[in-house]
């Protein structure tokens, strides 16, 4: 795999010039081999370097400026995205190439794993650890709906015929004083007044 960094060595623009610089530098001081194309000499390179940028990462006047990168025939990207791939020590992910051992980008691709929870050691972040109130609050409602199902067994039982006549016997509703005090006849007021009159004697 090949890196190539189209280039422009005439460029009057000197954030131009920096920007490249900077691309350059960078590789060369991580050791990554690459191949410079110059557009400002070659027609072909300029032409190349146009068609094959993505249209989303193409200007508003659809004229990519340099440096842009190439790993091959695919596209790596333009110095801004060079730039925050180094920033987040992602310059070989960004280029396509695999970080060499005891690189930045090496180690941290070692400690993903671990940060995703799959050690099996650690218990994933991810999963809701219940409280002690929440525990006790669930088996509060289990109970209560135990003794909802008792009760509801012992409604359902069978009633045996004694306890079915005895329940449907209605009690006997107490006699109002009117009742109870019925009209007396004359001849029980008679009686009555004898009987009074015994007892004085």
């Amino acid at each position: 795999m090949v890196i190539k960094v189209y280039l422009a060595s005439s460029s009057g623009s000197t954030a131009i010039k920096k920007k490249q610089q900077d691309v350059v530098g960078f590789l060369e001081a991580l050791k990554i081999e690459y191949t410079p194309l110059d557009i400002a000499c070659s027609e072909e390179n300029r032409m190349w370097m146009r068609e094959n940028v993505p249209g989303e990462k193409k200007p508003t006047n659809g004229i990519p400026l340099p440096p842009q990168i190439f790993n091959e025939e695919g596209y790596c990207g333009d110095y801004e995205t060079f730039f925050d791939a180094k920033e987040d020590n992602q310059v070989y992910a960004f280029l396509g190439l695999p970080p060499p051992p005891g690189s930045k980008e090496a180690l941290q691709a070692e400690q993903v794993p671990l940060q995703n929870g799959t050690d099996p050691d650690q218990e994933p972040e991810d999963t809701p650890r219940k409280e002690a109130g929440e525990e006790e609050g669930e088996e509060g409602e289990e109970e209560e709906d135990v003794e909802e199902q008792e009760a509801q067994e012992e409604d359902e039982q069978p009633v045996s015929e004694e306890e079915d006549q005895a329940g449907s016997e209605e009690p006997e509703e107490p006699q109002s004083e009117e009742e109870e005090e019925a009209p007396v006849t004359e001849e029980e007021e008679e009686e009555g007044a004898d009987a009074e009159d015994e007892e004085d004697e």
